[in-house]
């Protein structure tokens, strides 16, 4: 007689309605969840016949209790929320995480994948800095690999990346509905897929309209210097632009800059908005910039989710999943 799969926290989540961290913290009684929230994840588990010992269950099955999170960007802006939200879904399960830093060297990445493989870890995370492609690991890894922000080049593995395109068309859209109708786009390295997806999406919002863009630079960097000059250079030549579309939120601090040096008030002469939602830029001028978020919690959340279930029999997904962004709109185009 053919054995039924065996009920995971993936299954009891889902039914709770809640999050794999937030069925696993409230399996174990954590102070932070609320209490009607507990009691509907214990019914769920309850119903589902769900045994939660993590540890027992791994064991029981020849698994080590243990995931891999690899990157090449631990300073970095991009991979260390995403890290922090997936050590805490694997953390709530009582599943030990070991990290490691590549540091953008592909023979010490190699080491490291080497070394986990011999640890025997259930399942690897890695995490870059780029939504440009990366080289696959490959397909031979004795454990479930997850590629997350930055993808793998290879279809056949499974990889998570926010959707510029949407975030584009989302900033465009938003200014669009503040009355923006000369918009310009600064770009930041054009070579880059986050920029060239950005740009996708910006152009579909203002064709949707019928809205011509205004202008879009041709050169870029990600860095407030390139913002102001390029600002500058924008009032120089289109003097009558009512908002600014920047690729990041470094390059929208600088253009910032550069409208208040020429007297520009933002957002009542113009209007701005920044890519990233980075809290130490976009919080901190005057006014606070208006930003696409990029989700990347819940990057390390989808992610951790898929390599839970992953890590009990089911197979991950092939090829790109892209996750929704989000608009935080602040001061620079809400009065």
């Amino acid at each position: 007689m053919r054995r039924s799969k065996a009920v995971t926290l993936v299954d009891v989540a889902r039914l709770a309605g809640v999050s794999v961290a937030t069925a696993s913290k409230a399996l174990n009684n954590r102070s932070e969840v609320r209490e009607a929230t507990k009691t509907r994840v214990h019914e769920a588990a309850r119903s589902l016949s769900f045994e939660h010992n993590a540890m027992a269950r791994s064991l029981s099955r020849g698994r080590s209790g243990t995931v891999g999170l690899l990157t090449s960007d631990l300073e970095g802006r991009f991979s260390l929320p995403i890290l922090m939200a997936a050590e805490d879904a694997f953390g709530a399960d009582e599943i030990s995480v070991l990290l490691s830093d590549a540091r953008g060297d592909a023979i010490r990445e190699q080491r490291h994948v080497r070394t986990l493989a011999a640890k025997q870890v259930d399942a690897l995370m890695v995490v870059g800095s780029l939504t440009d492609a990366r080289r696959s690991l490959g397909s031979a890894l004795p454990f479930p690999v997850a590629y997350v922000y930055t993808p793998s080049d290879d279809p056949a593995d499974f990889s998570l990346t926010p959707d510029n395109v949407q975030g584009g068309r989302i900033a465009a859209e938003h200014l669009l509905s503040t009355g923006r109708r000369r918009i310009a786009h600064v770009r930041g390295l054009p070579t880059a897929q986050a920029a060239r997806d950005r740009a996708l999406g910006i152009d579909a919002a203002l064709t949707a309209s019928g809205v011509p863009l205004a202008h879009r630079t041709d050169y870029g960097e990600w860095t407030e210097r390139w913002g102001r000059s390029a600002t500058l250079m924008l009032l120089d030549t289109h003097p009558d632009i009512d908002a600014v579309i920047c690729d990041s939120d470094q390059i929208a601090r600088g253009a910032l800059d550069a409208l208040h040096a020429r007297g520009r008030r933002v957002p009542t002469d113009v209007a701005l908005i920044g890519f990233d939602n980075w809290e130490l830029i976009t919080a901190d001028t005057n006014p606070p910039i208006s930003s696409v978020d990029m989700n990347l919690d819940l990057l390390g959340r989808r992610a951790s989710e898929l390599l839970f279930a992953a890590i009990d029999g089911s197979p991950l997904p092939t090829g790109v999943e892209r996750t929704d962004c989000r608009l935080v709109a602040r001061g620079t185009t809400i009065p």
